[in-house]
């Protein structure tokens, strides 16, 4: 499945983040460089992989005092 590029792509671009940052915030997630690519693409990831790809963001978010995201604001779709 490929839905297109995600909202999270626009987010993370307007806020001048990298895949890194959303890698490093978080350490206990063990999200990697991959999985961050595969979200902003829109390639087929599970719930559990969106949220953990949402606590990483609003995690910088939050360190950058901007204000945490819903889900829905960042994923046009829900995974399985």
């Amino acid at each position: 499945m490929n839905a297109g590029l995600q909202p999270l792509d626009t987010l993370i671009e307007t806020t001048g983040l990298k895949n890194h940052d959303l890698v490093a915030a978080r350490p206990d997630l063990n999200l990697t460089h991959k999985e961050i690519g595969k979200a902003r693409k829109g390639r087929k990831l599970t719930s559990h992989t969106q949220r953990r790809v949402l606590a990483a963001l609003n995690a910088c978010l939050t360190a950058r005092t901007q204000p945490a995201v819903a889900l829905d604001a960042i994923f046009n779709y829900r995974g399985r």
